[in-house]
Protein backbone atom coordinates (compact mmCIF):
# COMPACT_ATOMS: atom_id res chain seq x y z
CA UNK A 1 0.00 0.00 0.00
CA UNK A 2 1.52 3.34 -0.99
CA UNK A 3 0.82 6.71 0.51
CA UNK A 4 1.39 10.14 -0.93
CA UNK A 5 4.26 12.14 0.68
CA UNK A 6 3.18 14.60 3.33
CA UNK A 7 5.35 17.37 1.82
CA UNK A 8 7.49 17.66 -1.24
CA UNK A 9 11.27 17.21 -1.05
CA UNK A 10 11.74 20.76 -2.28
CA UNK A 11 9.99 21.99 0.85
CA UNK A 12 12.19 19.73 3.02
CA UNK A 13 15.40 20.96 1.39
CA UNK A 14 14.33 24.58 1.78
CA UNK A 15 14.16 24.31 5.60
CA UNK A 16 17.00 21.78 6.16
CA UNK A 17 19.44 23.09 8.81
CA UNK A 18 22.49 21.94 6.83
CA UNK A 19 23.52 23.33 3.49
CA UNK A 20 22.45 21.31 0.45
CA UNK A 21 23.92 22.10 -2.93
CA UNK A 22 23.70 20.57 -6.39
CA UNK A 23 27.06 20.78 -8.18
CA UNK A 24 27.93 19.91 -11.77
CA UNK A 25 30.90 17.83 -12.94
CA UNK A 26 33.21 20.86 -13.08
CA UNK A 27 32.43 21.78 -9.48
CA UNK A 28 30.14 24.74 -10.14
CA UNK A 29 27.00 25.46 -8.16
CA UNK A 30 23.77 24.54 -9.95
CA UNK A 31 21.26 24.82 -7.12
CA UNK A 32 21.42 25.67 -3.38
CA UNK A 33 18.96 25.58 -0.51
CA UNK A 34 18.45 28.49 1.87
CA UNK A 35 20.97 27.19 4.45
CA UNK A 36 23.63 26.74 1.76
CA UNK A 37 23.19 30.32 0.54
CA UNK A 38 23.54 31.60 4.12
CA UNK A 39 26.61 29.48 4.82
CA UNK A 40 28.31 30.75 1.67
CA UNK A 41 27.59 34.34 2.65
CA UNK A 42 25.40 35.06 -0.34
CA UNK A 43 22.33 37.27 -0.43
CA UNK A 44 20.54 35.20 -3.04
CA UNK A 45 20.86 31.81 -4.71
CA UNK A 46 21.19 33.46 -8.11
CA UNK A 47 24.42 35.18 -7.04
CA UNK A 48 26.07 31.81 -6.38
CA UNK A 49 24.77 29.70 -9.26
CA UNK A 50 27.53 29.18 -11.81
CA UNK A 51 30.35 30.07 -9.39
CA UNK A 52 33.03 27.56 -8.42
CA UNK A 53 32.25 25.61 -5.28
CA UNK A 54 35.01 24.79 -2.73
CA UNK A 55 34.29 21.06 -2.74
CA UNK A 56 36.73 18.42 -4.00
CA UNK A 57 34.58 16.04 -6.02
CA UNK A 58 37.14 13.62 -7.48
CA UNK A 59 36.17 9.99 -7.26
CA UNK A 60 39.41 9.30 -5.36
CA UNK A 61 38.51 11.76 -2.63
CA UNK A 62 37.76 9.69 0.42
CA UNK A 63 37.85 10.39 4.12
CA UNK A 64 41.17 9.36 5.65
CA UNK A 65 41.75 7.50 8.87
CA UNK A 66 42.35 9.81 11.81
CA UNK A 67 44.11 9.46 15.12
CA UNK A 68 42.73 10.11 18.57
CA UNK A 69 44.21 13.60 18.79
CA UNK A 70 43.68 14.58 15.15
CA UNK A 71 41.45 17.58 14.56
CA UNK A 72 39.52 16.22 11.55
CA UNK A 73 36.36 14.15 11.54
CA UNK A 74 35.54 11.42 9.02
CA UNK A 75 34.02 14.09 6.75
CA UNK A 76 35.98 15.90 4.09
CA UNK A 77 36.87 19.52 4.64
CA UNK A 78 36.69 22.53 2.34
CA UNK A 79 37.65 26.17 2.87
CA UNK A 80 35.43 29.00 1.67
CA UNK A 81 36.04 32.73 1.86
CA UNK A 82 32.87 34.77 1.22
CA UNK A 83 33.15 38.20 -0.31
CA UNK A 84 34.21 40.62 2.42
CA UNK A 85 34.29 37.90 5.07
CA UNK A 86 36.70 35.65 6.95
CA UNK A 87 37.63 32.17 5.77
CA UNK A 88 35.27 29.42 6.93
CA UNK A 89 35.68 25.64 7.16
CA UNK A 90 32.97 23.38 5.77
CA UNK A 91 32.64 19.69 6.59
CA UNK A 92 30.85 17.92 3.76
CA UNK A 93 29.77 14.66 2.14
CA UNK A 94 29.02 14.24 -1.56
CA UNK A 95 26.93 11.71 -3.53
CA UNK A 96 26.12 11.46 -7.26
CA UNK A 97 22.52 11.66 -8.36
CA UNK A 98 21.25 8.29 -9.57
CA UNK A 99 18.96 10.01 -12.04
CA UNK A 100 21.77 12.15 -13.54
CA UNK A 101 25.35 11.01 -12.82
CA UNK A 102 26.74 14.34 -14.05
CA UNK A 103 25.29 16.09 -10.99
CA UNK A 104 26.46 15.72 -7.42
CA UNK A 105 24.56 16.47 -4.21
CA UNK A 106 26.68 17.98 -1.44
CA UNK A 107 25.56 18.20 2.18
CA UNK A 108 27.74 20.58 4.22
CA UNK A 109 27.90 22.51 7.48
CA UNK A 110 30.09 25.22 9.01
CA UNK A 111 32.57 23.66 11.48
CA UNK A 112 34.96 26.60 11.82
CA UNK A 113 34.37 27.23 15.54
CA UNK A 114 33.84 23.57 16.40
CA UNK A 115 37.07 22.38 14.81
CA UNK A 116 38.96 25.35 16.20
CA UNK A 117 37.88 24.19 19.65
CA UNK A 118 38.95 20.62 18.81
CA UNK A 119 42.35 21.87 17.67
CA UNK A 120 42.79 23.73 20.93
CA UNK A 121 41.96 20.62 22.94
CA UNK A 122 44.33 18.55 20.79
CA UNK A 123 47.07 21.16 21.24
CA UNK A 124 46.71 21.00 25.03
CA UNK A 125 46.77 17.19 24.90
CA UNK A 126 49.84 17.12 22.64
CA UNK A 127 51.62 19.58 24.90
CA UNK A 128 50.82 17.44 27.95
CA UNK A 129 52.25 14.41 26.17
CA UNK A 130 55.30 16.40 25.12
CA UNK A 131 56.06 17.34 28.72
CA UNK A 132 56.73 13.68 29.44
CA UNK A 133 59.40 13.44 26.75
CA UNK A 134 63.04 14.02 27.54
CA UNK A 135 64.32 17.33 26.26
CA UNK A 136 65.65 20.66 27.42
CA UNK A 137 63.29 23.20 28.95
CA UNK A 138 63.98 25.55 26.05
CA UNK A 139 62.95 22.93 23.49
CA UNK A 140 59.79 22.14 25.48
CA UNK A 141 58.74 25.78 25.75
CA UNK A 142 59.49 26.32 22.06
CA UNK A 143 57.11 23.43 21.32
CA UNK A 144 54.41 24.99 23.53
CA UNK A 145 54.78 28.33 21.72
CA UNK A 146 54.63 26.62 18.32
CA UNK A 147 51.47 24.73 19.29
CA UNK A 148 49.76 28.00 20.24
CA UNK A 149 50.76 29.76 17.01
CA UNK A 150 49.80 26.79 14.87
CA UNK A 151 46.44 26.25 16.62
CA UNK A 152 45.16 29.82 16.90
CA UNK A 153 47.07 31.42 14.03
CA UNK A 154 48.67 34.04 16.25
CA UNK A 155 51.40 36.29 14.90
CA UNK A 156 53.85 35.23 17.61
CA UNK A 157 54.33 33.89 21.13
CA UNK A 158 57.11 34.34 23.69
CA UNK A 159 57.59 32.43 26.94
CA UNK A 160 59.85 33.99 29.58
CA UNK A 161 60.70 32.48 32.95
CA UNK A 162 62.11 33.81 36.20
CA UNK A 163 65.31 32.48 37.72
CA UNK A 164 65.43 30.85 41.16
CA UNK A 165 65.73 34.27 42.87
CA UNK A 166 62.59 35.59 41.17
CA UNK A 167 64.41 38.74 40.05
CA UNK A 168 65.75 37.90 36.58
CA UNK A 169 63.91 37.02 33.37
CA UNK A 170 65.09 34.62 30.67
CA UNK A 171 63.51 34.16 27.23
CA UNK A 172 63.34 30.38 26.72
CA UNK A 173 60.51 29.74 24.25
CA UNK A 174 59.22 31.54 21.17
CA UNK A 175 57.43 31.04 17.87
CA UNK A 176 56.73 33.45 15.05
CA UNK A 177 59.43 35.89 16.18
CA UNK A 178 63.01 35.91 14.95
CA UNK A 179 65.57 34.71 17.49
CA UNK A 180 67.50 37.76 18.70
CA UNK A 181 70.06 37.43 21.49
CA UNK A 182 69.79 41.08 22.55
CA UNK A 183 65.97 41.22 22.74
CA UNK A 184 65.91 41.39 26.53
CA UNK A 185 68.69 43.95 26.52
CA UNK A 186 66.69 46.17 24.18
CA UNK A 187 63.59 45.59 26.28
CA UNK A 188 65.47 46.89 29.32
CA UNK A 189 66.55 49.90 27.30
CA UNK A 190 62.90 50.62 26.45
CA UNK A 191 61.98 50.35 30.13
CA UNK A 192 64.77 52.76 31.08
CA UNK A 193 63.41 55.20 28.48
CA UNK A 194 60.03 55.13 30.23
CA UNK A 195 58.20 52.34 28.38
CA UNK A 196 55.73 50.34 30.43
CA UNK A 197 56.22 46.57 30.31
CA UNK A 198 52.77 45.05 30.70
CA UNK A 199 54.20 41.57 31.27
CA UNK A 200 55.69 42.80 34.56
CA UNK A 201 52.15 43.61 35.72
CA UNK A 202 51.09 40.08 34.80
CA UNK A 203 53.98 38.64 36.85
CA UNK A 204 53.65 40.91 39.88
CA UNK A 205 49.86 40.71 40.10
CA UNK A 206 49.56 37.06 38.94
CA UNK A 207 46.80 37.95 36.48
CA UNK A 208 46.37 38.00 32.73
CA UNK A 209 46.65 41.38 31.01
CA UNK A 210 44.95 42.17 27.71
CA UNK A 211 46.04 45.28 25.79
CA UNK A 212 43.96 46.12 22.70
CA UNK A 213 45.82 47.72 19.77
CA UNK A 214 49.14 47.40 21.56
CA UNK A 215 51.24 47.67 18.39
CA UNK A 216 49.57 50.98 17.54
CA UNK A 217 50.63 52.29 20.96
CA UNK A 218 54.18 50.91 20.77
CA UNK A 219 54.85 52.09 17.22
CA UNK A 220 53.84 55.63 18.18
CA UNK A 221 55.81 55.70 21.45
CA UNK A 222 59.44 56.92 21.15
CA UNK A 223 60.30 55.05 24.36
CA UNK A 224 59.92 51.80 22.38
CA UNK A 225 62.22 52.95 19.57
CA UNK A 226 64.93 50.29 20.29
CA UNK A 227 62.37 47.58 19.49
CA UNK A 228 60.39 49.26 16.71
CA UNK A 229 62.20 47.48 13.88
CA UNK A 230 62.18 44.07 15.59
CA UNK A 231 58.52 44.11 16.64
CA UNK A 232 57.62 45.69 13.30
CA UNK A 233 58.73 42.50 11.55
CA UNK A 234 55.49 40.93 12.84
CA UNK A 235 52.06 41.72 11.52
CA UNK A 236 50.17 42.09 14.82
CA UNK A 237 47.80 44.29 16.78
CA UNK A 238 46.48 43.15 20.20
CA UNK A 239 48.68 41.81 23.01
CA UNK A 240 47.97 39.40 25.87
CA UNK A 241 50.32 38.53 28.74
CA UNK A 242 49.47 35.45 30.84
CA UNK A 243 51.45 34.54 33.99
CA UNK A 244 52.89 31.05 34.45
CA UNK A 245 51.57 30.13 37.89
CA UNK A 246 53.21 27.42 39.99
CA UNK A 247 51.53 26.84 43.36
CA UNK A 248 50.06 30.33 43.24
CA UNK A 249 53.35 32.07 42.41
CA UNK A 250 54.23 33.55 39.02
CA UNK A 251 57.30 31.77 37.65
CA UNK A 252 57.23 33.43 34.24
CA UNK A 253 54.95 34.84 31.59
CA UNK A 254 53.48 33.90 28.21
CA UNK A 255 53.21 36.80 25.75
CA UNK A 256 50.80 36.43 22.82
CA UNK A 257 50.88 38.73 19.78
CA UNK A 258 47.58 38.66 17.86
CA UNK A 259 47.37 39.07 14.12
CA UNK A 260 45.32 42.02 12.83
CA UNK A 261 41.55 41.43 12.86
CA UNK A 262 41.91 38.50 15.29
CA UNK A 263 39.37 38.71 18.10
CA UNK A 264 40.13 38.12 21.77
CA UNK A 265 37.26 36.48 23.59
CA UNK A 266 36.72 34.32 26.65
CA UNK A 267 37.56 31.09 24.85
CA UNK A 268 40.79 32.59 23.52
CA UNK A 269 41.91 33.61 27.00
CA UNK A 270 40.85 30.24 28.38
CA UNK A 271 43.02 28.48 25.78
CA UNK A 272 46.02 30.72 26.49
CA UNK A 273 45.60 30.13 30.23
CA UNK A 274 45.53 26.36 29.65
CA UNK A 275 48.69 26.48 27.54
CA UNK A 276 50.36 28.77 30.11
CA UNK A 277 49.51 26.15 32.73
CA UNK A 278 51.24 23.51 30.59
CA UNK A 279 54.29 25.76 30.27
CA UNK A 280 54.27 26.34 34.04
CA UNK A 281 54.23 22.58 34.63
CA UNK A 282 57.26 22.23 32.37
CA UNK A 283 59.09 24.99 34.27
CA UNK A 284 58.20 23.45 37.62
CA UNK A 285 59.28 19.99 36.51
CA UNK A 286 62.57 21.31 35.12
CA UNK A 287 63.22 23.27 38.32
CA UNK A 288 62.59 20.28 40.56
CA UNK A 289 64.68 18.04 38.33
CA UNK A 290 67.51 20.57 38.26
CA UNK A 291 67.49 20.86 42.04
CA UNK A 292 67.54 17.11 42.42
CA UNK A 293 70.40 16.73 39.96
CA UNK A 294 72.39 19.56 41.51
CA UNK A 295 71.91 18.10 44.98
CA UNK A 296 73.04 14.66 43.82
CA UNK A 297 76.03 16.14 41.98
CA UNK A 298 77.00 18.27 44.97
CA UNK A 299 76.82 15.36 47.39
CA UNK A 300 78.79 13.12 45.04
CA UNK A 301 81.46 15.73 44.39
CA UNK A 302 81.90 16.40 48.07
CA UNK A 303 82.14 12.69 48.82
CA UNK A 304 84.68 12.11 46.05
CA UNK A 305 86.72 15.14 47.07
CA UNK A 306 86.78 13.98 50.69
CA UNK A 307 87.69 10.40 49.78
CA UNK A 308 90.42 11.46 47.38
CA UNK A 309 91.95 13.85 49.85
CA UNK A 310 91.75 11.58 52.90
CA UNK A 311 93.00 8.40 51.25
CA UNK A 312 94.66 8.44 47.83
CA UNK A 313 96.36 11.83 48.10
CA UNK A 314 97.73 10.98 51.55
CA UNK A 315 99.02 7.62 50.34
CA UNK A 316 100.71 9.04 47.28
CA UNK A 317 102.28 11.72 49.43
CA UNK A 318 103.70 8.96 51.64
CA UNK A 319 105.19 7.30 48.58
CA UNK A 320 106.95 10.54 47.78
CA UNK A 321 108.31 10.76 51.31
CA UNK A 322 109.59 7.19 51.11
CA UNK A 323 111.24 7.93 47.79
CA UNK A 324 113.00 10.92 49.35
CA UNK A 325 114.16 8.77 52.25
CA UNK A 326 115.47 6.14 49.87
CA UNK A 327 117.33 8.84 48.01
CA UNK A 328 118.96 10.05 51.21
CA UNK A 329 119.91 6.49 52.10
CA UNK A 330 121.41 5.85 48.71
CA UNK A 331 123.39 9.08 48.89
CA UNK A 332 125.25 7.81 51.99
CA UNK A 333 126.86 4.91 50.10
CA UNK A 334 127.17 1.56 51.79
CA UNK A 335 126.05 -1.85 50.63
CA UNK A 336 123.13 -0.52 48.56
CA UNK A 337 124.38 0.92 45.28
CA UNK A 338 123.86 4.62 45.44
CA UNK A 339 122.93 5.03 41.80
CA UNK A 340 120.21 2.39 42.05
CA UNK A 341 118.63 4.02 45.07
CA UNK A 342 118.87 7.46 43.51
CA UNK A 343 117.28 6.23 40.29
CA UNK A 344 114.47 4.64 42.30
CA UNK A 345 113.97 7.82 44.28
CA UNK A 346 113.85 9.93 41.12
CA UNK A 347 111.34 7.69 39.38
CA UNK A 348 109.04 7.27 42.37
CA UNK A 349 109.25 10.96 43.21
CA UNK A 350 108.43 12.03 39.65
CA UNK A 351 105.53 9.58 39.53
CA UNK A 352 104.15 10.73 42.85
CA UNK A 353 104.34 14.38 41.82
CA UNK A 354 102.47 13.64 38.59
CA UNK A 355 99.78 11.67 40.41
CA UNK A 356 99.45 14.35 43.09
CA UNK A 357 99.02 17.10 40.50
CA UNK A 358 96.43 15.04 38.66
CA UNK A 359 94.47 14.19 41.79
CA UNK A 360 94.58 17.74 43.08
CA UNK A 361 93.13 18.88 39.76
CA UNK A 362 90.35 16.32 40.16
CA UNK A 363 89.61 17.54 43.68
CA UNK A 364 89.60 21.14 42.41
CA UNK A 365 87.21 20.27 39.58
CA UNK A 366 84.89 18.19 41.74
CA UNK A 367 84.61 20.72 44.56
CA UNK A 368 81.32 22.54 43.80
CA UNK A 369 82.21 25.71 45.68
CA UNK A 370 85.46 26.50 43.83
CA UNK A 371 84.01 29.10 41.50
CA UNK A 372 81.89 30.65 44.25
CA UNK A 373 84.99 31.10 46.40
CA UNK A 374 87.26 32.32 43.63
CA UNK A 375 84.89 33.92 41.16
CA UNK A 376 84.41 32.72 37.59
CA UNK A 377 87.58 34.28 36.17
CA UNK A 378 89.90 33.02 38.92
CA UNK A 379 88.28 29.57 38.87
CA UNK A 380 88.94 29.24 35.13
CA UNK A 381 92.49 30.57 35.58
CA UNK A 382 93.14 27.98 38.29
CA UNK A 383 91.76 25.24 36.05
CA UNK A 384 94.03 26.31 33.18
CA UNK A 385 97.11 26.50 35.43
CA UNK A 386 96.35 23.01 36.71
CA UNK A 387 95.91 21.78 33.14
CA UNK A 388 99.27 23.25 32.14
CA UNK A 389 101.01 21.60 35.09
CA UNK A 390 99.44 18.22 34.46
CA UNK A 391 99.66 18.00 30.69
CA UNK A 392 102.24 20.49 29.43
CA UNK A 393 99.52 22.01 27.24
CA UNK A 394 100.10 25.72 26.55
CA UNK A 395 97.05 27.61 27.80
CA UNK A 396 96.06 31.09 26.58
CA UNK A 397 93.27 33.03 28.20
CA UNK A 398 91.31 36.25 27.70
CA UNK A 399 88.61 37.49 30.06
CA UNK A 400 86.10 40.32 29.90
CA UNK A 401 85.70 42.71 32.80
CA UNK A 402 82.90 42.29 35.35
CA UNK A 403 82.63 38.52 34.96
CA UNK A 404 82.28 38.24 38.72
CA UNK A 405 78.99 40.16 38.44
CA UNK A 406 77.36 37.05 36.95
CA UNK A 407 74.94 35.18 39.20
CA UNK A 408 76.31 32.05 40.91
CA UNK A 409 74.12 29.61 38.94
CA UNK A 410 75.05 31.09 35.57
CA UNK A 411 78.73 31.30 36.61
CA UNK A 412 78.73 27.61 37.53
CA UNK A 413 77.20 26.60 34.20
CA UNK A 414 79.72 28.69 32.24
CA UNK A 415 82.56 27.19 34.30
CA UNK A 416 81.29 23.63 33.70
CA UNK A 417 80.93 24.24 29.95
CA UNK A 418 84.48 25.61 29.82
CA UNK A 419 85.88 22.78 31.96
CA UNK A 420 84.21 20.09 29.83
CA UNK A 421 85.55 21.67 26.63
CA UNK A 422 89.08 21.78 28.07
CA UNK A 423 88.75 18.16 29.22
CA UNK A 424 87.82 17.15 25.66
CA UNK A 425 90.88 18.97 24.30
CA UNK A 426 93.17 17.10 26.73
CA UNK A 427 91.51 13.75 26.06
CA UNK A 428 90.97 13.81 22.29
CA UNK A 429 92.56 16.73 20.46
CA UNK A 430 96.30 15.90 20.63
CA UNK A 431 96.78 19.66 20.73
CA UNK A 432 99.74 21.74 21.87
CA UNK A 433 97.74 24.89 22.67
CA UNK A 434 94.28 25.68 24.00
CA UNK A 435 92.77 29.18 24.15
CA UNK A 436 89.87 30.27 26.37
CA UNK A 437 87.97 33.54 25.82
CA UNK A 438 85.09 34.84 27.91
CA UNK A 439 83.56 37.94 26.30
CA UNK A 440 80.68 40.19 27.38
CA UNK A 441 79.04 42.23 24.63
CA UNK A 442 75.50 43.60 24.15
CA UNK A 443 74.23 41.92 27.32
CA UNK A 444 75.43 38.56 25.95
CA UNK A 445 78.17 36.27 27.24
CA UNK A 446 80.26 34.32 24.72
CA UNK A 447 82.54 31.55 26.02
CA UNK A 448 84.96 30.09 23.45
CA UNK A 449 87.43 27.22 23.85
CA UNK A 450 89.64 26.55 20.80
CA UNK A 451 92.63 24.32 20.16
CA UNK A 452 95.17 23.52 17.43
CA UNK A 453 94.64 19.78 17.54
CA UNK A 454 93.72 17.14 15.00
CA UNK A 455 90.06 18.14 14.82
CA UNK A 456 86.94 16.08 15.37
CA UNK A 457 86.85 14.72 11.81
CA UNK A 458 90.20 13.02 12.27
CA UNK A 459 89.54 12.07 15.87
CA UNK A 460 86.05 10.69 15.28
CA UNK A 461 87.01 7.01 14.96
CA UNK A 462 88.76 7.17 18.33
CA UNK A 463 86.52 9.59 20.22
CA UNK A 464 83.53 7.32 20.48
CA UNK A 465 80.05 8.85 20.50
CA UNK A 466 81.20 12.39 21.13
CA UNK A 467 80.97 13.29 17.42
CA UNK A 468 79.53 11.55 14.36
CA UNK A 469 82.19 10.55 11.85
CA UNK A 470 82.68 13.03 9.05
CA UNK A 471 80.96 15.90 10.83
CA UNK A 472 82.62 19.31 10.74
CA UNK A 473 79.93 21.07 12.75
CA UNK A 474 78.38 18.76 15.25
CA UNK A 475 75.19 18.91 17.21
CA UNK A 476 76.93 17.03 20.03
CA UNK A 477 75.86 13.40 20.49
CA UNK A 478 78.19 12.43 23.37
CA UNK A 479 77.12 12.76 26.98
CA UNK A 480 79.64 15.54 27.68
CA UNK A 481 78.54 17.64 24.71
CA UNK A 482 74.86 17.04 25.48
CA UNK A 483 75.44 18.25 29.03
CA UNK A 484 77.22 21.36 27.72
CA UNK A 485 74.35 22.11 25.36
CA UNK A 486 71.77 21.62 28.13
CA UNK A 487 73.65 24.05 30.37
CA UNK A 488 73.64 26.71 27.60
CA UNK A 489 69.98 26.14 26.68
CA UNK A 490 68.99 26.43 30.34
CA UNK A 491 69.68 30.17 29.97
CA UNK A 492 68.20 30.51 26.48
CA UNK A 493 71.64 30.23 24.88
CA UNK A 494 73.19 28.11 22.15
CA UNK A 495 76.23 25.86 21.82
CA UNK A 496 78.06 25.43 18.52
CA UNK A 497 81.05 23.26 17.64
CA UNK A 498 83.24 23.81 14.58
CA UNK A 499 86.10 21.56 13.60
CA UNK A 500 88.39 21.07 10.62
CA UNK A 501 90.67 18.13 10.09
CA UNK A 502 94.17 18.88 11.41
CA UNK A 503 93.17 22.49 12.04
CA UNK A 504 91.67 22.24 15.50
CA UNK A 505 88.26 22.60 17.08
CA UNK A 506 86.29 25.54 18.47
CA UNK A 507 83.50 25.19 21.04
CA UNK A 508 81.42 28.35 21.49
CA UNK A 509 78.58 28.98 23.95
CA UNK A 510 76.52 32.16 23.50
CA UNK A 511 74.25 33.00 26.42
CA UNK A 512 72.00 36.09 26.72
CA UNK A 513 72.31 37.45 30.25
CA UNK A 514 69.18 37.41 32.43
CA UNK A 515 67.29 40.66 32.81
CA UNK A 516 67.10 42.18 36.27
CA UNK A 517 63.50 42.95 37.17
CA UNK A 518 62.79 46.40 38.63
CA UNK A 519 61.55 46.74 42.17
CA UNK A 520 57.74 47.04 42.42
CA UNK A 521 56.56 50.64 42.35
CA UNK A 522 53.20 52.20 42.91
CA UNK A 523 51.45 52.95 39.61
CA UNK A 524 48.23 54.54 38.55
CA UNK A 525 45.25 52.16 38.26
CA UNK A 526 45.49 50.20 35.02
CA UNK A 527 43.03 50.87 32.24
CA UNK A 528 43.90 47.59 30.55
CA UNK A 529 41.41 44.78 30.29
CA UNK A 530 42.07 41.83 32.62
CA UNK A 531 41.17 38.25 31.97
CA UNK A 532 38.28 37.91 34.47
CA UNK A 533 36.55 40.88 32.88
CA UNK A 534 37.63 40.32 29.26
CA UNK A 535 35.02 40.83 26.58
CA UNK A 536 35.15 40.27 22.81
CA UNK A 537 36.85 43.19 21.11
Amino acid sequence: MSTAPVVGWDDVAAVAPDGLALVDGSGRFVQLNTAAVALCGGNAESALIGTQSPFELAEASTASQVGLLEDRSDEQVAHWTPVGGAQREFAYRARRLSADSSLIVVSFRDVTDEWHRHRRIAAIARTSIGLASEGSLGATLDAVAQQIVRTDGLAGVQILILDSTGHELRLLGSAGLRHWNVFLDRLLECRDRGARLCMLDAIREARSVVVPHRWTEISADPAWEPLHDYLGELSWDHFVSVPLLVRGRAEGVLNAYFAPDQEINGRTLEFLAAMAEQAALAVDYATLLQREREGARRDERQRLARDLHDSIVQQVFSIGMQANAAGVLGARGGQVPAHAVQRFAHEVGALSQTVLADLRAMVHELRPSSFSRLGLEEAVRALLRSTENRTGLACKMSFAKNLDALGPELAEDVYRITAEAIHNVVKHAEASTVAVRLVLRDHTLAATVSDDGIGLVTAAPESGPEEPPGSSESGGHGYGLITMRERAERWGGTLSIRSRSRRGTMVRAVIPLPVQLPEPVETEPSTETTAPHAVPL
